[in-house]
């Protein structure tokens, strides 16, 4: 029987109803608006005695006390199938490309899938088989990636295939398998599986430690702080430090299967250029359009507050779902911030006892639970998957102490500060060297396979390159406490020491076609030659001869930043900046 209930209270976007039977924790309901085929969705989030406490994912204009409430007996769910790259949803999962009009309507729901379109079916499995929750059961291709067509998710026990279409062309809501239980019960099975989104999906054999580097083309996060395929990681920065472009940089060049964007409570023009800007993306790693591998789930600052929850764990369960095929999942959400600000927002409605800037208690908790559900798996047939989750924060004034940022911290092992004084000097990407950090450098699985790829000493030069960058920073503060003549030579040495790396390995023009992604070979290359250089005894009479050489030097290794690499440009420049130094030690020697 199916349970309802009825309004005996509204707080904005939070319903308080008195059901007439039994309810659970996250349950979707349904809210009758008076007109017609327009139900709102809300999801139960608090049940204290008999009254439940729903958030309404839509504007409760004019639903009054007294309004039926339909409850589903199911959690927020979303469908997965063949269809979803290059798709555009909102946080509820319906397919905005099918929506009428500037707006969203209020109770409009879009079905996410193509029921008509035929997909050109393979199987896997053999009749016979048993299988069990999450067994690869056939392959359809989609936009040149094998979507791997698997055993439901929520089945408990082992069962038997007992037929499976032979290869041809189906859609997804025809039947290409059955299974028989123990009792011999049949169960039919088409390419689509629904998923609670608050629920991790667990059907894999056992988690793994990360150990790979995730290759984005970015000299600062792959030399200095790596994320790992599989790591999670957070950018918080003030308004205006380039967040957003430095997403979408890794978004077209991260070494990633599948990118799902998650635009959490934007303003609609970010959001707007999203959607425009995406479809226009050049894959740099295979030529074809970035949206064709992208998925992204948007969200914008005027809709409901409980719209943002939705919209980042809709993104994380479309990526569980393809980790699930043995892909890499990058899952990046903007901005985490507006989740938390949601949940206070729910909180307070709740009269919960607030935490920390009146953000709910258990913030810290609700962050380390999301977060988990990223990583390496090893999946049931011995073949890994991967989910590397990227998320933005955007603290008040750049206060990295806040609630948000410090819970975030806690929760992941990549922290990329960006700096609002880096921005403000144009050196972008504005990631502080020093702030930041990846605790991934610690893992000795990551150290023996960088050691393979880069050799032994890869990890020791970066780590020089971290020590000439402190020193740099310190001799900066004393060059600007005591001016440029009451301070030793030795002192700027060590600023243009670290001035060098950060011009030439740190910056990076996210907009010009050489430079916008470098590989990891390269990356090597000038490392080595930034630290050669760094390592040289170079003597000078005053700063002033100081300044004068490492212009010059910069100068042409900023060129070849531009240049192809091992191209006669390139080289020639290699060659400027060989003759310099050994002009300089040849007078200094005399």
């Amino acid at each position: 029987m199916t349970t309802t209930g009825i309004i005996k209270g509204i707080i904005a976007n939070l319903v308080l109803i008195e059901p007439n039977g039994p309810v659970r924790q996250n349950e979707i309901c349904y809210l009758s608006t008076g007109a017609e085929n327009e139900k709102l969705i809300a999801e139960v989030i608090k049940i204290s005695g008999n009254t439940v406490f729903a958030q309404v994912f839509d504007s409760t204009r004019g639903i009054q006390c007294g309004t039926e409430v339909v409850f589903s007996g199911s959690m927020l769910e979303v469908y997965l199938g063949p269809g979803l790259l290059s798709k555009n949803y909102d946080g509820l999962q319906n397919d905005l490309d099918k929506l009428e009009g500037l707006f969203l309507q209020r109770g409009k729901q879009a079905y996410p899938l193509n029921d008509t379109q035929l997909w050109q079916f393979e199987p896997l499995a053999q009749p016979g088989a048993i299988l069990s929750a999450g067994d690869w059961l056939g392959k359809v291709p989609e936009h040149g990636l094998q979507h791997i067509i698997m055993v439901p998710f929520n089945w408990h026990q082992r069962l038997t295939l007992q037929w499976v279409a032979p290869p041809g062309h189906y859609t997804i809501q025809e039947t290409i398998a059955i299974l028989t239980d123990h009792n011999g019960k049949e169960h039919p099975l088409n390419m689509v599986r629904k998923w609670p989104v608050k629920l991790p999906m667990r059907a894999y054999r056992q988690k793994l430690r990360p150990q790979k580097l995730l290759e984005t083309g970015i000299r600062i996060m792959d030399t200095l702080h790596p994320m790992l395929e599989g790591g999670t990681g957070f950018i918080p920065g003030p308004f205006g430090c380039g967040k957003t472009v430095l997403q979408q940089s890794i978004a077209k060049q991260a070494d990633a299967d599948v990118v799902v964007v998650a635009a959490c409570g934007e303003r609609a023009n970010e959001l707007v250029d999203i959607f425009a800007e995406f479809p226009e993306l050049v894959d740099p790693r295979t030529g074809n359009k970035l949206i064709e591998r992208t998925v992204i789930i948007g969200n914008t600052s005027n809709m409901p507050v409980s719209a943002r929850e939705a919209s980042v764990y809709t993104a994380m369960t479309i990526c569980e779902y393809y980790r699930n095929m043995g892909l890499r999942v990058l899952l990046l959400a903007d901005s985490t911030s507006r989740w938390a600000q949601a949940l206070r927002e729910m909180s307070n409605r709740l009269e919960d006892l607030p935490g920390p800037d009146a953000y709910p208690v258990d913030l810290p908790a609700v962050i380390a639970n999301f977060y988990a559900r990223a990583g390496m798996v090893e999946l049931n047939n011995g073949k890994t998957g991967s989910i590397t989750f990227i998320g933005t924060v955007s603290p008040a004034g750049g206060n990295f102490k806040e609630p948000v940022t410090e819970a975030t911290k806690k929760a992941t092992r990549c922290f990329y500060a960006l700096s609002q004084r880096r921005a403000d000097s144009k050196r972008y990407p504005a990631i502080d060297p020093i702030e930041s950090y990846s605790k991934y450098t610690e893992y000795p699985e990551f150290a023996a396979s960088m050691a393979h790829i880069a050799g032994n000493r890869w990890l020791q030069q970066v780590q020089q390159l971290k020590n000439y960058l402190l020193k740099g920073k310190e001799a900066a503060d004393q060059i600007n406490i005591l001016g440029d003549d009451g301070v030793s030579i030795d002192f700027h040495l060590h600023f243009w020491r670290a001035e060098l790396i950060d011009f030439v390995l740190l910056q990076q023009d996210a907009f010009d076609t050489v430079d916008q992604l470098t590989p990891l070979n390269r990356q090597q290359f000038m490392t080595g030659l930034c630290l050669y250089i760094c390592n040289q005894s170079f003597m000078f009479d005053n700063f002033v001869e100081t300044r004068s050489f490492f212009k010059k030097i910069i100068n042409a290794l900023r060129q070849m930043n531009y240049t192809q690499f091992k191209s006669d440009a390139f080289n020639s420049y290699a060659n400027e900046v060989n003759q310099l130094i050994n002009l300089h030690l040849a007078l200094q020697n005399n």
